[in-house]
């Protein structure tokens, strides 16, 4: 019992201007306006939407929705977090309009301290995906939205959190510059990982947010929207690579509120008979931030 994928994520934004902009012109997700608002959410499945973009006096994350299969195992798994310490909140009429889900219960999560959320039953859309450009789409089925990853102060509680109680399992660790960067990979489901968390370093601090990955079906819909990075001038955390663990090719962009986005393709997956290993890099290749 645990979740089963990355569901959504929530963003408060400055500048929902910027925000827009980059969704479409950069990684092709389909605009769904709010009421009245500059607020909107952003489709890039059959789901109702996997972002929500909020117009904020300040940029942070909002919330992180963890799916869960069902209502049962929805209702163990937050019995399981109060019982650990961790109050739930059962999610009022308006949040589950909002978020477009049958039932959820929010939380904070003690070992990032972002705003959280379990649910069940998203809301599918009848009307296909609708790119804003011709692109092959995203690899979400089987696999959730992506993957997060966090700086968190309590390195080891954090790791224990997420397997004894969200119900993760290691895939893998990276350590390396002499142990100084350190980071464990959980999954969920088949995708490599859904979350990963590092200790802070640099000019990391705990509690930090550090990215959002989405996975492309197509290198060639990767490739495209790096020329589009580039040509539009949108700042690069780090450039065209390939991870060692995951084999996922991959760029980052430092989205409008500071945080960044992965955009990759061709991720290797997990299976039962995964076996866990320790790399001494993170990358094979590339992966360089700009001078």
């Amino acid at each position: 019992m645990g979740v089963s994928g990355l569901g959504y994520v929530g963003i408060n934004a400055t500048d929902t201007r910027a925000w827009k902009d980059l969704a479409v012109s950069v990684f092709s997700m389909e605009v769904v306006d709010k009421d009245q608002t500059e607020s909107f959410y952003l489709r890039l499945d059959d789901w109702h939407h996997r972002l929500s973009v909020t117009a904020s006096e300040n940029d942070s994350i909002a919330y992180v929705g963890w799916e869960v299969p069902n209502e049962e195992s929805l209702d163990l798994l937050a019995k399981r977090l109060n019982d650990n310490g961790v109050a739930t909140v059962l999610g009022d009429a308006e949040q589950l309009e909002d978020r477009k889900v049958t039932k959820l219960y929010s939380f904070i999560d003690p070992a990032s301290g972002f705003p959280s959320e379990i649910f069940y039953g998203p809301k599918l859309e009848m009307r296909p995906f609708s790119p804003a450009r011709g692109i092959t789409g995203y690899r979400t089925e089987e696999c959730g939205l992506g993957h997060v990853v966090y700086f968190v102060e309590d390195y080891a509680g954090s790791i224990q959190f997420y397997r004894e109680v969200l119900g993760f399992r290691i895939s893998d660790y990276i350590i390396w510059d002499e142990g100084e960067k350190d980071v464990t990979f959980f999954h969920c489901n088949p995708r490599h990982h859904s979350l990963a968390v590092m200790p802070p370093f640099g000019p990391f601090k705990a509690g930090d947010f550090n990215h959002l990955m989405l996975e492309a079906k197509s290198i060639d819909d990767v490739g495209y929207a790096y020329d589009i990075v580039q040509d539009k001038g949108i700042p690069i955390m780090m450039g065209m690579g390939k991870h060692t663990n995951d084999h996922t090719q991959s760029f980052y962009i430092i989205t409008p509120s500071g945080f960044g986005i992965e955009y990759g393709a061709n991720s290797r997956l997990v299976d039962k008979e995964w076996a866990v290993k320790t790399y001494d890099a993170p990358a094979m290749w590339g992966h360089r931030a700009p001078a």
